[in-house]
């Protein structure tokens, strides 16, 4: 099966499980530290994860928020780097599909074919690159074509729908709809009109349309397949827990380092259960 086709089908047992949309939480590859966000993520699997974004510390995330941002700084302070990630993807793609988000830096200095190489070889399903615009992605499109990997494009409330359509087009495993304008991290609630944003994306492709950005409660992830996503993105707070151990505190950062919460597994599992049964139809 390839990655594209386990991305599908997650998906759709996702539906036929009784659930309105697929869960996708991010993990921080390497935060706290790297066997630590491997326990995160296997926890994610155990507690109703469909599918796991896996993230690529990287020193300018321009498309996240601060608690992320730190989280990825401070994997970055530990050493941590794109092969220890991938393995830490290699351990979790034996349970859900793993869709890698990595900015372009990365993937261009070892190179396209490298890099898709290097995802098929971990198990990866699926690539999201924020920072690859429509018009540069082609190669990077032909790659993890030929390999059945799932070039994942994004797409904002503000995109224009010419350029909507051919985003649309050249999706592929899910259509990445960004909720709002702004980088990812928590809100009071979700974006007015993101009904009208979901039915748009959904005009304009034929996979699924997975909603991100600002989604951190299960009522939120309620409202958001209300909205008609077929999947919800839950990103800043899962990582926030991850750093304090679920207690909801934060450093500085915005995200807790200390240890103080102590082992932050049981709690980021616990919430990955409630985002789940939020779901629940």
């Amino acid at each position: 099966m390839t990655g594209i086709e386990r991305i599908a089908e997650a998906f759709e047992s996702a539906r036929a499980s009784g659930r309105r949309a697929a869960l996708m939480p991010y993990l921080m590859g390497g935060f706290p530290d790297l066997d630590t966000s491997r326990r995160i993520g296997l926890a994610y699997a155990d507690s109703g994860a469909d599918l796991i974004e896996l993230g690529v510390p990287f020193s300018d995330p321009l498309a996240d928020g601060p608690v992320i941002h730190a989280a990825a700084t401070a994997a970055l302070r530990a050493g941590v780097n794109l092969y220890d990630v991938l393995e830490v993807g290699r351990a979790l793609s034996e349970r859900v599909p793993v869709v890698v988000m990595c900015y372009a830096n990365p993937i261009l200095a070892r190179g396209l074919e490298r890099f898709a190489d290097a995802l098929l070889d971990a198990g990866a399903s699926g690539l999201i690159v924020p920072d690859l615009p429509l018009e540069e992605a082609t190669d990077a499109l032909e790659a993890c074509d030929a390999r059945g990997l799932a070039l994942v494009p994004l797409a904002a409330p503000t995109t224009p729908d010419e350029r909507l359509a051919r985003i649309g087009a050249q999706a592929r495993g899910f259509l990445y709809t960004v909720s709002l304008t702004g980088t990812t991290g928590e809100r009071a609630g979700v974006a007015e009109g993101l009904a009208a944003v979901v039915r748009r994306a959904a005009a304009h492709t034929d996979v699924p349309v997975a909603v991100g950005f600002g989604i951190s409660t299960a009522e939120q992830a309620a409202a958001a397949a209300a909205a008609g996503a077929d999947g919800v993105i839950v990103g800043s707070r899962l990582v926030r827990a991850a750093g304090d151990g679920g207690s909801g505190g934060a450093d500085g950062d915005g995200v807790g380092g200390d240890g103080v919460g102590g082992d932050p597994v049981p709690a980021v599992g616990a919430l990955v259960r409630e985002l789940s049964a939020g779901l629940a139809t």
